[in-house]
């Protein structure tokens, strides 16, 4: 069902890979992500997630990564919790506006909506932006996604050589002001989680991708 998938996408505007690939080098950014797969559907629907971090990135000190999301347009907004939970982590949200997308990072203490999160920045990098008939894709560096604080003063890092659990959520219904990064947004419909292989995402020169794609 995957292959299917990936040979649809990759037609058009190669928004995604090829099937059961862990790693993607993206031919419209440089970068190599390594990439997983999440099904929201019990068809062929799936959303994809791509990271990419600096190469060498040293373990319990924060380094900045990239996100790549490839998402239907059934799709209204996606969002990847960086500790694997919904509450007391980085929570990047982004949504398709047109030919373009809005990101933005957020933080809940509880089982309610996400407010705004001060303890990372993010940049939207262009290339790696863009929607077609059927999917919608956006691309943005994080900093302050890979190590940040959950309850009290408790610190977690992610591991920049091996699996880091993450989650995801998405909703159907698209932002009510998707021109702004501040939006409502909507509850999601559906969440999952996933060990990702984030060994495999080391870029070696990061920072000139991260440069040439704003």
């Amino acid at each position: 069902m995957r292959l299917n998938f990936g040979l649809i996408c990759a037609a058009l505007l190669g928004l995604a890979s090829e099937t059961n690939a862990d790693v993607f080098k993206d031919p419209d950014t440089g970068f190599s992500f390594s990439q997983s797969n999440v099904q929201i559907t019990t068809g062929t629907s799936y959303i994809t997630f791509r990271i990419a971090i600096p190469s060498p990135a040293t373990a319990g000190q924060p380094y900045d990564a990239v996100l790549q999301v490839v998402a239907p347009v059934a799709a209204g907004w996606v969002g990847l919790a960086w500790g694997g939970s919904m509450t007391n982590n980085p929570l990047l949200i982004g949504w398709p506006n047109g030919a373009s997308g809005v990101v933005d990072v957020r933080r809940a203490t509880s089982h309610t909506a996400p407010t705004a999160y001060t303890g990372a920045t993010l940049q939207l990098l262009k290339k790696g932006t863009k929607t077609n008939g059927t999917h919608w894709q956006f691309t943005a560096k994080c900093t302050g996604c890979t190590q940040f604080t959950t309850t009290g003063t408790t610190t977690k890092s992610l591991n920049p050589a091996g699996n880091n659990r993450l989650a995801f959520a998405y909703s159907k219904t698209k932002p009510s002001q998707p021109a702004s990064n501040t939006s409502p947004i909507n509850v999601h419909d559906l969440f999952s989680y996933w060990d990702h292989d984030f060994a495999a995402a080391g870029n070696a020169q990061f920072q000139d991708l991260v440069d040439k794609n704003l």
